[in-house]
């Protein structure tokens, strides 16, 4: 069902814009669970891996997060919130931290897939620290980011993000982008490391 559709009246966007973010956090955190289950079985599965990185730059990052930055973020500057010293900037500079996290995972892979204990511990590290970012990062979005722009946005600007998000869900250039992410994590979520090669 399109979020765009029923834009008719002031009450229409209650709480909507809230849901969807929200309801994106329960599927990255589903991912999360996962790797934090690999981590704790002892296994390493670059096969696992990958598809987890996949889904985090594209899913959490490249649907979510630019759902907050493209959209929601300068909405909120448009009522007055600053970018420099308020939560603005701390969720984006949350987000860089959260790239850096990937980037350090996927920089190792393959040197631990091979054996080198060195980029093992490294990969495994940046996981943890990902998942640790992550878990907090939501938390304050879930309890306070989201619940100040429901407070400060009005039925119009929550209608217009509503139509942005969309746009930016299923435009020319994504197809069903969303619906792939989230099968992927289920997939993920679903994933046996009893197979998987020990970790030394």
């Amino acid at each position: 069902m399109s979020t765009c559709q029923c834009h008719c009246n002031e009450h229409s966007t209650e709480g909507q814009v809230r849901a969807v973010l929200m309801s994106e956090h329960r599927v990255i955190e589903r991912v999360l669970d996962a790797v934090e289950r690999m981590l704790q079985s002892g296994a390493f599965d670059k096969a696992f891996l990958l598809k987890a990185i996949d889904f985090l730059r594209n899913f959490a990052d490249g649907c979510h997060h630019a759902k907050e930055e493209e959209c929601l973020f300068p909405e909120l500057e448009r009522t007055g919130m600053p970018r420099a010293g308020g939560p603005i900037g701390c969720m984006l500079h949350e987000h860089d931290a959260g790239r850096t996290c990937i980037g350090n995972m996927l920089a190792g892979i393959d040197a631990a897939a091979n054996g080198d204990a060195a980029a093992l511990a490294g990969v495994r590290s940046a996981a943890r620290d990902y998942i640790c970012l992550l878990r907090q990062h939501i938390q304050k979005e879930d309890n306070i980011l989201f619940v100040v722009a429901e407070n400060v946005l009005s039925a119009r600007q929550k209608s217009q993000l509503l139509d942005a998000f969309e746009r930016l869900e299923h435009g020319a250039n994504h197809g069903d982008r969303h619906g792939k992410y989230v099968a992927i994590a289920e997939e993920l979520a679903r994933w046996n490391f009893s197979s998987s090669v020990a970790a030394v």
